[in-house]
């Protein structure tokens, strides 16, 4: 397959990555160690069209391919995963949610803010006894006729305090099992609607990640999205872009990670010669560059087959299961590349390492992708 980039993909990959280092790079080390959201990055970065970057123009969106996004997404990853991870969730599960199943109104009142950063998003799936699992949701919303009534909790939502517009699936019916589950668009504010302490993590420490509670919040009809029971399949396909994403910033981790290492390896000596020209490094630095060429492969596979219509369950999830163990393996090694110094917050590998291992977790554990994986090839 031939994954040659147009001019406007490497103008966007130029961009993000001009944006990365100009931007997010300063700073970075002390917002990870203060768990500092990066609001004023965020509003620069919905200023420059990264955080609709697939949704139609007509409601502000950049109206570009997955393919830009990935690339996009990358290059942000390998300085900051907090920043990204706030970038793939309001591109992967919220725009493109909207812009996909929304209706018009929903469009001009939601979709229109979302994209330009104007407001941020969070996708509420995870329950502390459900997960990802859309088919065990506690989470209810009783039709009370002219709304719904809401009640449950979420867990580990990101963006869970800073954001304006919460997507939520909930059960409406459950008898019907997964036909009678809904989503709908939650408003910060709405009376009933509390919001946890922060999560204390090891990694992506800058995102805001939060447990959201609802207590008899009354959500009005016309902010359900799409037809009664529609919940399950709008989660289903939203979580299938979203690893297309997450694996993108896992390509990320992994791809900063190893530029550090090498760049490391040519000015470090050890028993007279830079390290780079010690076997025991240099084959290091060989295997972490075949990794992360071949996750960029599956990666970008996923990409085109989202934007050629094909279906994008296997080839997403296999991206995400071997981009997510790159960055995992890549970063250990980083970090061994620079010994001690790699033990230390200012040659920064430290902190994609312990990045790197969310993408392992979140949109569904390696273990649900590889659920994912086995059933479409065994189906047959």
């Amino acid at each position: 397959m031939d994954f040659k980039l147009t001019e406007e993909h490497l103008m966007i990959k130029e961009a993000a990555r001009d944006f990365a280092k100009n931007e997010l790079l300063p700073g970075v080390i002390e917002r990870d160690e203060k768990q500092e959201f990066p609001k004023e990055q965020v509003k620069k970065m919905g200023e420059l069209g990264f955080l609709g970057m697939m949704a139609s123009p007509e409601y502000g969106g950049g109206g570009m391919d997955t393919v830009a996004y990935v690339l996009a997404m990358e290059e942000i990853s390998k300085i900051d995963a907090s920043a990204s991870v706030v970038m793939s969730v309001n591109n992967s599960l919220v725009c493109w949610g909207l812009d996909t199943y929304g209706n018009e109104e929903q469009k001009k009142k939601f979709l229109s803010k979302l994209t330009t950063g104007e407001s941020i998003g969070a996708f509420c799936l995870s329950e502390p006894e459900a997960g990802s699992d859309a088919t065990s949701q506690r989470t209810t919303a009783i039709d009370k006729g002219d709304h719904y009534l809401l009640n449950g909790t979420k867990n580990w939502i990101t963006n869970g305090s800073t954001a304006d517009f919460y997507i939520v699936i909930a059960q409406t019916d459950v008898e019907k099992k997964h036909r009678g589950i809904n989503a709908f668009i939650i408003e910060k504010g709405w009376k009933g609607f509390d919001i946890g302490p922060k999560e204390q993590k090891l990694g992506i420490r800058g995102s805001d990640t939060h447990s959201l509670m609802f207590n008899d919040v009354k959500v009005p009809k016309e902010n359900r999205i799409g037809e009664d029971g529609f919940g399950f399949k709008f989660a289903m396909k939203t979580l299938s872009g979203g690893r297309i994403g997450i694996a993108a910033q896992a390509l990320g981790i992994a791809a900063g990670a190893y530029e550090l290492a090498k760049e490391y390896s040519k000015v470090r000596k050890a028993f007279g010669t830079e390290i780079m020209n010690h076997q025991a490094i240099a084959f290091k630095l060989a295997d972490m560059h075949t990794s992360i060429e071949a996750a960029r492969h599956l990666v970008m596979k996923a990409a085109c087959d989202k934007d050629n219509g094909e279906n994008y369950d296997l080839s997403g999830a296999m991206a995400k299961l071997f981009a997510s163990k790159t960055a995992m393996d890549v970063t250990i090694e980083a970090v061994q590349v620079h010994g001690g110094n790699g033990y230390v917050k200012e040659y920064h590998v430290e902190r994609l390492m312990r990045d790197a291992k969310i993408t392992q977790i979140y949109e569904g554990t390696s273990e649900i992708q590889k659920i994912v994986i086995s059933r479409s090839i065994l189906k047959d």
